[in-house]
């Protein structure tokens, strides 16, 4: 809960079944970013920046300005926080005793503010618990309303949940693999890699999905049933 006085703070794209007109949301925590150019080239002038915390550095960085930094602020810079008060951001400090990480905060702010898609950067790193935290957090079924993507250089990952299906425009040579994340994933099917699945099943733990090549333009996958990470590492 917040603490008194605080405000309350509540190119994968996927198979679209609806028009999204709200802007997308980009969500800076922080982790380690190795590719600021790249995030930078990725930013468009009407996304909504949001900062976890310490991912304000970014921000700084890249000399944009967050509309909301959120989290107990243990870990953000003072001269960022100052410099980012001043400039009218709007700050959402949470106790540090909390159910939830500053990251998974940020996301249910975009959620709750209508984002259409959520992008994550910086948000892997040396601490092996919170990224895998991290890397899970999208699974969550509170977030199931806007795809998210987390995005760093030449790597990224999207989620596939049971009865969808996520398409993009491959690059031939381009690395895909497919992890489950829960139990089996069941009725997977691709089509645009070198090793296709038609109505396939991955269960968790198996390495069958993992270094799949794309070899055409359109890339496409699946899933019947269950939770799929898709991780693409794009060769140029």
């Amino acid at each position: 809960m917040p603490a008194e006085g605080v405000v309350d703070a509540l190119n994968f794209k996927p198979s679209a079944q609806r028009v999204f007109i709200l802007p997308r949301t980009i969500i800076f925590a922080n982790g380690e970013l190795h590719n600021i150019e790249a995030a930078r080239a990725t930013l468009r002038a009407d996304d909504v920046i949001i900062a976890a915390d310490g991912g304000a550095k970014y921000c700084r960085a890249l000399n944009i300005l967050p509309r909301a930094i959120i989290g107990d602020l243990d870990s953000i810079l003072p001269d960022d926080l100052e410099e980012f008060t001043r400039r009218g951001a709007r700050i959402l400090k949470y106790p540090k005793r909390k159910d939830e990480t500053d990251l998974e905060l940020a996301i249910d702010l975009a959620v709750a503010e209508g984002a259409s898609e959520i992008i994550l950067f910086g948000v892997l790193g040396g601490r092996w618990d919170q990224t895998l935290a991290n890397l899970l957090i999208p699974a969550l079924d509170k977030f199931s309303s806007a795809p998210i993507r987390l995005m760093d250089g030449t790597q990224e990952i999207a989620l596939v949940r049971g009865g969808s299906t996520l398409r993009w425009r491959g690059h031939a040579g381009d690395t895909v693999s497919l992890i489950p994340i829960h139990d089996e994933a069941r009725g997977v099917t691709t089509s645009g890699l070198e090793y296709p699945l038609r109505d396939g099943v991955l269960k968790m733990g198996s390495t069958l999905g993992v270094s799949n090549v794309v070899v055409g333009e359109e890339v496409s996958v699946s899933v019947r049933d269950g939770l799929l990470m898709c991780v693409l590492i794009r060769s140029t």
